[in-house]
């Protein structure tokens, strides 16, 4: 019997148990994964807590980021084959019109020794990676490649700012922008950090708790400003985005890390003609074409080792908890991943 890892109401890491459980059979369209690895992700800290986009049934799975072995498929499934190492590719289920539903969150999770996940999920690993690092790709690389590349235009001439960029996320974004040759300013809240980021490949690193981010992107840019920023934490923080832009600059927003609102005068925006793109990995995975074209530039990348994923931790499986509490810690400089 496999364990699973479960949570029976909200709240911290704690709720998060281990059952053993007869294994699941793949219904029609699904394959069944002998897990191997699964990486940690904000939206799943966020689910466990009661503050995702979708409501899970309890007792709820819990994980959208995995790597395995199939070792079942359901009716009509030929995409993959018994055998094959693979990754389960984020995803969440929306509705005719786009809104985002729980059905994939009440349906899936990947959280344990065995998971079920949609076929058209799956991607194969990359020549060379490990179970750890397949496990540590899509999320943190598939997000950055749909903002910055697909929807940014990310290129040579780009200035990027990567914020909260010593997080698995951040350090993709910071990966894919010196693979197309732009030059990449790196943000972070403490000096402890700024070795670290420059050694990971950031051109600058600005320190908020020290320096003024809008005064010290001009420095750097020698007063033009980023043309792009990847953003997970919005709030307060935003404001002073805009006011480091240049104008018909991007600000690419993917998370809300600061509970607090967005409060800044409308009118810096619009006199540098900015756009403020909200951006979710799952619109990429929505998307048939988009996913594709995403999934052969990260096969490409990762194969030349442009990118590389940086694991910052592994824990396994008995210690999922501890895992949690050292995400919420902010500690990390990379991704977390359970091994099993």
């Amino acid at each position: 019997m496999p364990k699973i890892i479960r949570f029976e109401k909200f709240g911290g890491p704690d709720v998060l148990k281990i059952f053993d459980e007869q294994l699941q059979e793949p219904g029609p369209g699904d394959v069944r994964l002998e897990v191997e690895a699964f990486g940690l992700n904000r939206a799943e800290v966020m689910l466990r807590e009661g503050k995702y986009v979708a409501v899970p049934q309890f007792p709820a799975r819990i994980g959208i980021e995995a790597a395995g072995i199939v070792d079942a498929v359901g009716e009509g499934v030929t995409e993959v084959k018994v055998g094959e190492r693979v990754s389960a590719v984020p995803f969440l289920s929306w509705d005719k019109f786009g809104n985002w539903t729980p059905d994939s969150v009440v349906k899936y999770g990947v959280y344990g020794e065995s998971a079920v996940v949609p076929a058209w999920t799956v991607a194969r690993n990359p020549e060379g990676t490990s179970a750890i690092e397949a496990a540590a790709l899509w999320c943190q690389y598939l997000t950055a490649w749909g903002g910055l590349v697909d929807y940014a235009g990310l290129n040579k001439e780009s200035i990027v700012l990567v914020t909260a960029a010593s997080s698995s996320a951040g350090l993709g974004a910071i990966q894919i922008a010196k693979a197309e040759g732009a030059l990449t300013i790196a943000v972070t809240r403490t000096a402890a950090k700024r070795q670290f980021l420059l050694g990971a490949g950031a051109d600058d690193v600005i320190v908020t708790d020290e320096e003024n981010l809008p005064q010290r992107v001009k420095e750097i840019t020698n007063g033009q400003g980023f043309t792009i920023a990847y953003d997970p934490v919005g709030g307060p923080l935003m404001g002073a985005l805009v006011e480091g832009a240049m104008p018909c600059g991007i600000i690419v927003n993917y998370g809300n890390l600061s509970p607090d609102n967005i409060n800044f005068y409308i009118l810096p925006m619009l006199a540098k003609r900015l756009t403020i793109k909200t951006h979710s990995v799952f619109d990429t995975m929505r998307d048939a074409t988009a996913r594709e074209r995403g999934k052969s530039y990260l096969f490409k990348h990762v194969e030349s080792g442009a990118l590389r994923p940086i694991v910052d931790r592994t824990y396994p499986l008995g210690e999922v908890v501890a895992s949690h509490r050292y995400m919420e810690s902010n500690q990390q400089k990379g991704k977390i991943v359970v091994t099993i």
